[in-house]
């Protein structure tokens, strides 16, 4: 397999360099590179910018409204964004519920809903955490019961990213207790202004809210928004997680984030020597890039049986592992060069705090980052519970 691009390759990514130039603010490109939150406005903005251009949605077919990227090209674009510092999509609706749309999904569904993930009309949220099933996704409790043309659904989700911000919803929920609990699922798009849904948020450790619980009592869902069959939904949950845990691995984030590694790492700090000339920080770090160019290789490995229509498989739990593992290294690299800077809170940082360093923004929240981004290795199915996948396919014979 040729894993060098072609001229074909390299002129696309001369053109998407030359558009993120272009339309990516620079504000909130610099917005990005100081590691604080865009908020929903600056989200939706730079969605909007994408969808101009065609390219919100690279990897959704032409017939759908999409780029219709192939595998290469996506991989591209990723790096390139990631580069320029620009900010990503928010996945939920265009890189998770609509692969489901498009596959499993009415005709009617995929007319009503997909235009309106692209125009940005709707902005969907992931039902999938409980307390007590998490990487135990299929021990799920929220129950939908069916009373004529609406289901009743109740019970409670949490860890919901942005749940403040969207207006629907894509819930795993349990309509048959009685067989086997995979067999019970079904796959439901709610309504989050219907009666009965209340969202609480959940404070994390700097002090935000990006995650939530989401309460279901009686909510009233029409029947014609259930996904595909009446409890097959763990077949769409397990087709729409092998898309998440590739989107996680994040090779062109961490390609980012190791090029701030090193810029932290190079700052003369009170005087003394740059961390970058310590032989075991040097060490981490070399050996944080080797790892993420063989992660980066085998990324191009498995996008480039997709672009020959192979599905991922445990590919993509290997991915996720191996991707997760080095973001998490690079954040605590990244933490460790910026040193007092990167305390938490400024109040508890030497008088200044970053505004301390050569480069004002050069250490950034990265403790923010570093606690935040523990979540990597857990969401989209823990890495212990991947790893548990990849034996049995690899080794044990299993599906």
């Amino acid at each position: 397999m040729d894993l060098s691009y072609s001229d074909e390759e390299k002129a696309f990514r001369e053109e998407v360099r030359a558009f993120l130039d272009e339309k990516l603010p620079k504000e909130m490109a610099e917005t990005i590179r100081k590691g604080e939150e865009l908020g929903k406005e600056g989200q939706e903005r730079w969605h909007a910018i994408l969808n101009a251009q065609g390219w919100l949605a690279p990897n959704w077919p032409k017939q759908f409204g999409g780029a219709e990227w192939n595998a290469v090209q996506r991989h591209i674009f990723e790096e390139e964004a990631a580069a320029h510092y620009a900010p990503r999509t928010v996945p939920f609706g265009l890189s998770m519920l609509a692969p489901v749309l498009q596959k499993f999904g009415s005709k009617s569904q995929q007319d009503y809903w997909l235009p309106r993930i692209l125009s940005g009309e709707d902005w969907w949220c992931q039902g999938y955490s409980e307390p007590g099933a998490g990487s135990d996704l299929a021990s799920l409790k929220t129950m939908a019961v069916r009373e004529g043309d609406h289901y009743i659904v109740n019970g409670q989700k949490t860890w919901t990213t942005l749940g403040q911000h969207a207006n629907m919803i894509f819930c795993l929920v349990r309509t048959d207790k009685d067989v086997k609990q995979q067999e019970g699922i079904s796959f439901l798009l709610i309504d989050m202004d219907t009666p009965g849904i209340e969202v609480r948020p959940i404070v994390l450790l700097d002090g935000g809210a990006e995650v939530n619980e989401v309460w279901f009592t009686d909510v009233k869902v029409p029947v014609e928004n259930l996904v595909g069959e009446e409890n097959k939904g763990w077949t769409y949950a397990k087709y729409l997680l092998t898309h998440e845990r590739t989107n996680i691995a994040g090779v062109g984030f961490s390609r980012a984030g190791l090029t701030a590694v090193k810029r932290i790492a190079r700052a003369e700090m009170s005087g003394g020597r740059p961390l970058i000339e310590n032989p075991h920080f040097a060490a981490r770090v070399a050996k944080a890039e080797i790892d993420l160019m063989a992660m980066s290789t085998t990324n191009l490995r498995i996008i480039s049986k997709a672009a020959a229509g192979a599905a991922p498989g445990v590919e993509s739990s290997m991915i996720k592992v191996k991707g997760t593992i080095i973001r998490q290294e690079i954040n605590d690299l990244a933490r460790r060069a910026a040193g007092v800077y990167a305390m938490p809170f400024a109040s508890e940082a030497v008088e200044g705090s970053n505004e301390a360093l050569p480069d004002p923004h050069s250490a950034g929240p990265v403790a923010a980052q570093y606690f935040n981004n523990r979540k990597l290795s857990i969401f989209g199915g823990s890495n212990e519970i991947q790893r548990g996948i990849i034996a049995k396919v690899t080794m044990g014979g299993g599906k």
